[in-house]
């Protein structure tokens, strides 16, 4: 189970940055599609609706073939390769760190490690310090998926040149205060619900139908991600908004474009033209996106530690502390 056990042992801090990189790897080929999707929805000003004439994007299907047609298949990876750095990098990071944390709080303190509460913090936590360390290339990973044809950035080296040379280092860091407070949340939420569920379905299954282990982590993880990304949307829909900042150019294609000054000023825009409803921006894809994503990874997470259980001593079915 994901998190410092201290009654198992098998996987050390390493080997799980090493699982977490894995999971990463795996979830972001699959799940790549319908980020783009989700990206071209939070940054329309207008309107989702088919009864909007000047709204690019009505539905998913509907994106999902004009996408098709206007830029060919390769746009659903559109910026795969900052994706894949993304997701090998975070899934790193988050996974280490959470180990670390909730082995911290087992040793200097009197909290029980596979606590949901527990769970909750250092999940928050062990997120935070990921997204810190891949925020720039998060925002490279969301300019490549916003640009439409012709490409403003061929490539990621002319991307990163491009944007250093015209809008500083800092701008590798747009959107990082909305990402940040929507992360500890939404990241705690994650693994929160996760150990809930998990609690739940142990209470629930009975001995004898426990075999389908993996399964039982795929939805539990589904589940969590639904739960948490309902509950944070509209923060994330800042960041993306942020992140295009001084991208404008190569947004002219997909409709009418803005220019905020700063996360509140985002929020009071969108809340002016676009109604709260702006802040559910591709919810839709979302939430199909966050139930797979979560699930693939927390499935990839937890198969891939219990491989390397497996390779290091075939009778261990326990967790080793780092």
């Amino acid at each position: 189970m994901v998190g410092y056990d201290p009654e198992a042992k098998c996987v050390s801090t390493v080997e799980a940055a090493a699982a977490g990189s894995a999971s990463g790897l795996v979830t972001r080929v699959l799940i790549s599609p319908l980020d783009v999707v989700k990206i071209r929805f939070q940054l329309q000003i207008e309107q989702l609706s088919s009864r909007n004439p000047t709204a690019k994007y009505h539905g998913i299907l509907q994106a999902v073939q004009r996408i098709f047609r206007e830029e060919g298949l390769g746009a659903f990876w559109k910026g795969h390769v900052p994706a894949q750095f993304l997701s090998v990098g975070y899934g790193a990071v988050q996974f280490m760190a959470f180990e670390s944390l909730t082995e911290l709080v087992h040793n200097v303190t009197s909290y029980s490690a596979r606590g949901s509460f527990v769970h909750l913090v250092c999940g928050g936590l062990a997120a935070c310090t990921a997204t810190v360390a891949v925020q720039p290339v998060d925002t490279l990973r969301t300019r490549f998926a916003a640009q439409g044809e012709p490409k403003i950035y061929p490539n990621l080296r002319h991307a990163v040149v491009t944007m250093y040379q015209t809008e500083g280092p800092r701008t590798f860091y747009r959107g990082l205060t909305p990402t940040l407070v929507a992360i500890f949340p939404y990241a705690g939420l994650q693994f929160f619900f996760y150990n809930i569920l998990q609690q739940f379905s142990e209470w629930v299954i009975p001995a004898e139908g426990k075999k389908g282990g993996n399964i039982k982590n795929l939805v539990c993880g589904s589940c969590a991600g639904i739960i948490s990304k309902t509950l944070t949307y509209p923060l994330d829909v800042v960041k993306k908004r942020l992140q295009v900042g001084g991208f404008e150019h190569a947004r002219a294609a997909f409709g009418q474009v803005r220019t905020y000054g700063g996360f509140l000023d985002c929020m009071r825009q969108i809340t002016r033209e676009e109604g709260s409803g702006g802040f559910f921006k591709g919810l839709s894809p979302s939430l199909l996106k966050a139930a797979l994503s979560t699930g693939l990874v927390f499935f990839w997470y937890e198969l891939f530690c219990s491989l390397l259980c497996a390779l290091k001593s075939p009778d261990s079915t326990g967790r080793k502390e780092g």
